[in-house]
């Protein structure tokens, strides 16, 4: 699991923009990396909605923002068509990278376990290195917490 000043490895991603998403490609600019369970649903709905509604000021930050989840490409899709996200999602099918962040947990539902992805957000410097992460996101006023961070 990374921690705060860690490089932050290189990855490779598909991406919704239709070319694979390279992290270190994203030459001088810093990077919000929110990773989430999944298309569609409330949580995932509001807190991609809010990223989209304060787009423009950490757009003017200098800020990249991105969004990963397991979903498939058709399913991001019909995510950022139905909210007008203006920002990428990435699909991470086997976890490699949700892995990496440690956001592929255990997680519990109902009694039953299984695993997923915990919700977490990650600010990373044009050096590549993780410079906050915020672990167990509650959508609630979390994007405005990203904001004042900056």
């Amino acid at each position: 699991m990374l921690t705060i000043g860690d490089s932050v490895p290189d990855f490779t991603l598909n991406s919704s923009e239709g070319t694979p998403f390279v992290l270190h490609r994203v030459i001088g600019k810093r990077i919000v990396l929110f990773f989430y369970p999944k298309d569609l649903t409330p949580g995932c709905t509001q807190e991609s909605c809010d990223f989209r509604d304060h787009y423009d000021a950490l757009r003017a930050k200098g800020v990249v923002v991105v969004g990963i989840s397991p979903d498939s490409l058709t399913s991001h899709a019909k995510f950022i068509g139905k909210h007008q996200l203006p920002f990428p999602l990435l699909s991470d099918p086997d976890h490699h990278v949700s892995t990496q962040f440690g956001v592929w947990v255990e997680k519990s539902m109902y009694g039953k376990t299984y695993m997923g992805i915990e919700r977490a957000t990650f600010l990373i410097d044009s050096s590549f290195v993780l410079r906050q992460a915020w672990r167990k996101v509650k959508v609630k006023d979390h994007v405005q917490s990203v904001l004042q961070s900056l």
